[in-house]
């Protein structure tokens, strides 16, 4: 970090302490763990240990005197996602960003260290790849998302890095991509970023390593020799209209162009092009136009859906918006399922319209559990999830534009940035970003506390 991005320690110890403000905000009222506990029994099974799957685990053993936890999840590590994008910038090390899964499974659930190949909610019953049938009273539906590498035609995720194509969506790729970006700043070129037409993990992602990419060349005084292009498929940059316009703004004096309604079809890494489409309504129809852009840079954000499992499971939306990725059908307020109430969903994997986002799981995890457990009790699920979300959109090496905003796309800033213009980017921001939401991440949501 360079002298003027260093701050006091008086400066350093108030953003600590609006951190862990920050991480005990919702911990008030029926969220406080160690108030509540019920005598509800029955076998629950949580698919999944991501993010979600963990800290509901971690909560359900603390608010249930007789807990029953099953967790079927295969995973050797349990990654920091977030972390992906600081570890493509350099602002992390690899090892900094994952711990064991093994340390990370609450104890006193059983972990079940398999994939899930088949759910049938009208029989309870779960089929494993290695397991056999797995049956549950109450099922947690917490598998996270599926990246579609097969969607971007030349790309896959084992040729992440030919042609210099990348993306941060993955552990490598946002490793291979840190270095490419310091080969791009020493040679210069174009570069191209791109996001996707489907709902996907961290919407603010692309935005970020681009404008990251952007401040790095300029640090390096090379921002001359480059060019910086953004393609998104939505209607506008940014859909949250209270941090839209300062987005803009920040894209425009950086001088990098932005093209709306495009979506990535295919790569050709052998001789550097990017192939798109934009697609645009006149009148009553669609009209579709090709574009072919040359790069010597590229970074492009795959298409997600959820797991195959799922989109099989008869548990998704058939219609909506939501249908055609295969999202699962809950209610967006409770996070119980609409067809099997002995059914919830959060995380990644939920079809309710919002942002995919641990900050949002952060949310969610009380409201589900609560209502888990009250329907555990045979009560009706009275807890409400009001859609809140976050999306600290990096713009510089130490600053952050804090987007925190609720279904409606209304702005929720949390305490103490209640006292900012958060319209705008901020200093304090970064520094939660960098050193408070991880340890939060790992000490506290999937421990059972800071919800």
């Amino acid at each position: 970090m360079s002298e003027k991005k260093k701050i006091s320690r008086r400066k350093f110890l108030k953003i600590a302490a609006a951190t862990t403000v920050v991480g005990g905000i919702a911990g008030a009222g029926v969220y406080k763990a160690t108030e509540f506990s019920s005598k509800a029994k029955g076998k629950i099974v949580i698919i999944g240990g991501g993010c979600a799957g963990l800290s509901m685990a971690a909560l359900l053993m603390r608010w249930l005197d007789e807990p029953d936890i099953t967790l079927i999840d295969p995973s050797d590590r349990q990654y920091y996602q977030p972390g992906f994008t600081l570890v493509a910038s350099g602002v992390y090390s690899p090892d900094e960003v994952w711990k064991d899964q093994a340390d990370c499974v609450p104890s006193g659930v059983k972990w079940i260290k398999d994939t899930v190949s088949a759910v049938d909610p009208s029989q309870k019953e779960i089929t494993t790849a290695n397991n056999g049938k797995v049956f549950y009273d109450f099922l947690v539906l917490t598998p996270g998302l599926q990246i579609n590498w097969d969607k971007t035609e030349g790309i896959s995720r084992e040729t992440l890095g030919e042609g210099n194509v990348h993306t941060i969506y993955d552990f490598e790729g946002a490793q291979k991509t840190w270095a490419a970006i310091q080969k791009f700043s020493e040679t210069g070129g174009k570069g191209v970023f791109t996001d996707t037409y489907t709902k996907h993990k961290c919407g603010g992602a692309p935005k970020k390593i681009c404008l990251l990419t952007d401040d790095y060349t300029r640090q390096q005084n090379t921002r001359d020799n480059v060019t910086l292009n953004f393609y998104t498929a939505a209607k506008i940059l940014y859909d949250v209209p209270y941090y839209t316009p300062r987005l803009l703004e920040i894209y425009d004096e950086r001088d990098i162009d932005i093209t709306l309604n495009t979506r990535i079809k295919g790569i050709d890494t052998y001789a550097k092009r990017v192939h798109m489409e934009t697609i645009e309504t006149v009148g009553e129809e669609k009209v579709v136009t090709p574009i072919v852009e040359d790069f010597d840079f590229l970074h492009f954000t795959p298409p997600m859906s959820a797991p195959d499992f799922v989109k099989e499971s008869g548990l998704s939306w058939t219609e909506g918006k939501l249908a055609g990725e295969g999202w699962v059908m809950v209610n967006k307020e409770t996070l119980v399922h609409e067809k099997y109430p002995n059914v919830v969903c959060l995380g990644d994997c939920a079809g309710i319209p919002t942002s995919k986002t641990s900050a949002a799981i952060r949310k969610q995890v009380p409201v589900a559990a609560m209502n888990l457990i009250s329907i555990m009790e045979g009560k009706t699920p009275e807890q409400k999830y009001n859609g809140y979300a976050a999306c600290p959109i990096i713009t510089d090496y130490g600053h952050v534009l804090l987007c925190e905003f609720d279904y409606d796309k209304n702005p929720q800033p949390s305490f103490p940035f209640t006292m900012m213009d958060m319209s705008k980017e901020q200093q304090a921001a970064w520094h939660l970003k960098v050193r408070g939401l991880k340890p939060l991440y790992f000490y506290g949501m999937l421990k059972g506390y800071g919800f």
